[in-house]
């Protein structure tokens, strides 16, 4: 499982630079972008190029996890399809080919005419990620990788990836909008009790210089960047290029990892400390019923954010105590690898009308966590992996706790 562990982080931080490279280079950013009217809509990928930078993105950690470890093959699982229809009415499968020429010549298939496009993503697909993370390099964990399987969300929060805001001011270090709420997840689940056992979350847009705006370079020199707690790695050779006019400004990268098996617990961070009154991050779509039970637990200490990766990844940074959502349009992509790292600290993930159900008719056990392998029954497609009913992450059990006796009382949860 050591190795599978290096592997998902590498896997999420080749993912975190074909995310920022299609926000950094022309080619890519123009296409990314662009909002066409009128007879240029239907130039086949324009329309779809944000979603296929998802896709590729998917593939790319497929592939390489597949390759390294031929028994995940069949269990890797993503939000999105790899097929797409080109401009002649063909569908091609997006997928790694054996060499960037290759990937290059299926991905200009999808992209025609854009050729420079099409190979800088396959330069990006290929390239190898050389880890330098001591701290990771010395987990030893033994787990049979045939016993897991994967939940990938290739870049979470995709309409905040796409709308680019690089400026949202954090509120208590909590960004309510913009690129910081975009993510790399990566989860494993064991296949038989669905259980989540390993997470990792990439932040692309962790921070960026703010006086000179350009992405140092990692290495050497007076403008190298120390690494970021958690294991996050600053930069990438290559990447210290002063972005030009208008362009987006160079962003650096971190990623954070956690391991809960048997009664191992392993985290590149440490457990957040709790607040005597928990803040609660919500999404801006919450319901009023729900905001105003809060109120009295929580006083001012309400947040919101998008995102529902990156709002479980604020109550694992100690940014919040807890995070609820009323409804069910969370999926097991959403939440398997921030529901991992949760566990590893001491946390988790609870289904709120589970719980609730619970609480309700005196039960004062354990409320059920969310599982990863089991789809709804009688649902179809993305939603037969909805996380019905809502849910509550949360970091110390006593906040989770106070919460539900909060909500107990809110009609229809």
């Amino acid at each position: 499982m050591a190795g599978l562990l290096q592997a998902l982080v590498g896997a999420s931080e080749k993912a975190a630079h074909i995310a920022r490279l299609c926000r950094r280079e022309e080619p890519l950013f123009q296409l990314l972008v662009a909002e066409k009217t009128g007879a240029d809509r239907n130039r086949r990928f324009l329309q779809d190029f944000k979603t296929l930078a998802d896709v590729l993105i998917q593939e790319v950690i497929k592939h390489d996890l597949g390759k390294e470890f031929p028994e995940l093959q069949g269990h890797i699982h993503g939000e999105e399809s790899n097929e797409f229809k080109n401009g002649q009415g063909e569908t091609v499968a997006v997928r790694v080919c054996a060499t960037p020429g290759d990937t290059a010549a299926l991905l200009l298939s999808v992209l025609e005419p854009e050729r420079a496009a099409a190979e800088l993503l396959a330069a990006a697909v290929h390239r190898d990620v050389a880890l330098e993370d001591v701290e990771l390099a010395g987990v030893a964990l033994s787990i049979p990788p045939q016993d897991l399987a994967i939940w990938i969300d290739p870049i979470d929060s995709t309409n905040e990836y796409i709308g680019g805001r690089e400026d949202v001011a954090p509120v208590d270090g909590i960004a309510p909008a913009g690129l910081r709420s975009a993510l790399v997840l990566i989860g494993a689940y064991d296949r038989e009790t669905g259980c989540p056992v390993l997470g990792v979350i990439n932040e692309p847009f962790f921070r960026r210089d703010p006086l000179t705006r350009r992405y140092r370079h990692r290495l050497g020199g007076h403008g190298r960047i120390p690494a970021p707690k958690g294991g996050g790695k600053p930069g990438e050779p290559g990447d210290g290029v002063r972005a030009q006019g208008p362009r987006p400004r160079r962003w650096q990268g971190r990623y954070h990892w956690g391991v809960a098996y048997g009664d191992t617990r392993l985290c590149s961070l440490s457990p957040p400390p709790p607040r005597p009154v928990p803040c609660v991050v919500l999404s801006r779509a919450e319901g009023g019923a729900v905001r105003a039970a809060l109120g009295p637990l929580c006083g001012d200490r309400l947040r919101f954010a998008a995102g529902a990766g990156y709002k479980m990844l604020c109550v694992i940074l100690g940014l919040a105590d807890s995070y609820v959502l009323s409804e069910g349009s969370t999926f097991a992509w959403d939440a398997c690898a921030p529901h991992a790292i949760l566990r590893a600290l001491g946390g988790g993930v609870v289904a709120l009308a589970g719980a609730l159900r619970e609480r309700r008719a005196g039960d004062t056990g354990s409320p059920p966590e969310l599982v990863y392998n089991r789809p709804v029954e009688g649902a179809v497609g993305a939603k037969r992996w909805a996380n019905r009913g809502g849910l509550v992450a949360y970091a110390h059990p006593q906040h989770l706790e106070a919460v539900l006796a909060a909500l107990a009382a809110v009609p229809g949860l």
